[in-house]
């Protein structure tokens, strides 16, 4: 099983920046890693998907060109750079680790960016935006 541990939540005024770890332990087998985030009240939403083999990404509109994903292989840790942060992005943000899918069509692995492809879960960190 892989372990996640994230890091890096604070509390920021809007427009401010944070960026997030996410520290892994061997993630043999597990070519997808991402950040969601679920507010309270509101359903886990997939903030961005990594497919570490190739480093491509994918980012939900709510996020796009603000939040960047990317990862150091030689501390087997994910980032997740937020920038022109908003109230709304408050959030407790999580890290996940999840296995690719292959398209048999494409000949190519890909990446989900939905939680029920996702086995592996931290903790949790918290960000707030003030405004």
């Amino acid at each position: 099983q892989v372990q996640l541990v994230e890091s890096g939540g604070n509390s920021v005024q809007a427009g401010g920046s944070l960026r997030l770890s996410c520290a892994a332990s061997l993630i043999y087998g597990r070519y997808c890693m991402a950040w969601f985030r679920q507010a309270p009240g509101k359903e886990r939403e997939g903030v961005g998907v990594m497919y570490l083999i190739d480093g491509s990404t994918g980012y939900g509109d709510s996020v796009k060109g603000r939040f960047t994903i990317s990862q150091d292989n030689a501390k087997n840790t994910l980032y997740l750079q937020m920038n022109s942060l908003k109230p709304e992005d408050t959030a407790m943000y999580y890290c996940a680790a999840g296995s690719a899918y292959y398209s048999s069509n494409g000949g190519y692995y890909y990446c989900i960016r939905a939680h029920e492809a996702f086995g592996d879960w931290g903790q949790g960190t918290q960000v707030t935006v003030s405004s």
